[in-house]
This record gives C-alpha cells, structure tokens and sequence, in this order.
C-alpha cells in the first residue's frame, strides 16, 4: 500500500500510520533504550495492545494526530511523532516522538519535529506547541532547542525512572517565535 506523506523533509517526511508498521512500532515501543525516554518507561505492550492503539488513532483525530517517520531515501518508517491533546479552542498541543534505535543521531527527529511545527502552526492553526522531557534526556532538549522551544518549567524529581527520580522539563514554542 503506498502511504499518503503529510508534509515532506530533506532527510525524512511525515506520513500516515499504515497497519503494516504496526510490527515495527511493536517492537520499538518494547526495546528498554527506547523505552527509557518515553512516558511510563516501566510499561510493556502486547501485539494487541498496538492494535487498539493504531484503532484509537483512526477514531480520535481530533485529539491526536500521529505520523510515521519516513526517511525518505529508503521510503522506510523510522519513528513516530505525536501532536496531542490537540485543543482547539486554546491553540495548543503537545508534541511527543521517538525513533527505532537503529536511527539515533542521524539528525532525523530535528527534521520530524520542524515538520511537525509546520503542519501545527500552517494546518492546525495552532498559536503554541508543548513538550515534556525527562532531564536526563539531553539528545531531545537539544532536538526542541535547535527548533527554537524555550525551557519555561521544571518539575524537580517528577518522574520515577529506572534509573530514580528525574525531573520533568517544560518546553513551550509561539507561533510568532517559529521560524518556518
């Protein structure tokens, strides 16, 4: 099935979810370096578990919107970017994203996350765009900052880890500051 891209990049492109990622994604959410970054890094997921989620998303699209990660080169998904808890009557969302292992440091999230701001602030219509980072997660605060997030908060040892208590950076970005 081919996959319908949403807003296209340099290096990579976001695109629809299709079903066939689903065992990809499966296995990513489940690897523990990955999971290490992302909210409830405890959790495991059954194969079913991803099911209804990729059933939710398709229900749900007012409230969420979920892109596959494409690198364009290999037309292969790489990660997922999220914009949540879309509200419309504030204009605002939250972003959240990761990518398979295997695809760190090539550069690819800076360019999802660009992407993403393109299709919140031109498509959405959103004013502002949050995020929320374990402290110990530098390669993401990088990621926001070099998209021009501002840290606003910090929650002092918020969040319990495998590795004990980290805290929970806040990051915000304005439409006006965007520089799209």
């Amino acid at each position: 099935m081919e996959r319908p891209i949403i807003v296209k990049g340099e290096k990579v492109s976001l695109g629809l979810i299709l079903k066939e990622d689903i065992q990809k994604l499966w296995l990513w959410i489940n690897n523990r370096e990955v999971r290490r970054y992302l909210a409830n890094p405890d959790n495991i997921f059954f194969f079913e578990d991803e099911l209804e989620w990729y059933e939710r998303l398709r229900k749900n699209k007012d409230k969420n919107r979920v892109f596959a990660i494409i690198e364009n080169k290999s037309e292969s998904i790489v990660g997922v970017i999220g914009i949540h808890r879309i509200d419309h009557k504030n204009e605002h969302a939250e972003i959240g994203y990761f990518l398979g292992k295997e695809f760190w440091g090539r550069g690819y999230m800076s360019e999802a996350v660009k992407l993403a701001l393109e299709y919140c602030f031109k498509w959405l219509n959103l004013r502002k765009v949050y995020a929320h980072v374990y402290g110990f997660n530098i390669a993401s605060q990088k990621v926001l900052e070099k998209n021009g997030f501002k840290l606003v908060g910090r929650w002092k040892k918020h969040i319990y880890t495998p590795d004990g208590y980290t805290d929970l950076l806040c990051y915000e970005i304005f439409k006006e500051e965007w520089k799209g």
